[in-house]
């Protein structure tokens, strides 16, 4: 069955017909692509459904490397100490090596 085409009212121009058909079939690749689109990105962020799991030898050199961390976290830990420490012992010696104006 062929579609026949209304004729249009004289004060509406030729072309609108067209543009507005276009218009709505753009809102309804809109509507209908947003939710897809944004399926896929989540997908994409995810990554695989499984989890990978690290080769053995990747685990164990992570965990030295973590214990290397964890000891050199401690070592600066003492180090801010001493300084602390040292700078504590000079401003009392500064202290006792001025005299006072009011002594």
């Amino acid at each position: 069955m062929i579609m026949q085409q209304m004729p249009l009212p004289p004060d509406i121009p030729p072309g609108v017909m067209e543009v507005a058909r276009n218009f709505f079939i753009m809102v309804a690749v809109i509507a209908l692509g947003i939710p897809i689109i944004r399926a896929f990105t989540r997908r994409f962020e995810r990554g695989p459904s499984s989890p990978q799991v690290a080769p053995p030898d990747v685990i164990a050199r992570l965990d030295r490397i973590e214990a290397a961390v964890e000891t050199v976290a401690i070592e600066v830990e003492r180090i801010a100490e001493a300084q602390r420490f040292s700078a504590k012992l000079q401003a009392e010696q500064a202290q006792r090596a001025i005299p006072r104006a009011d002594a």
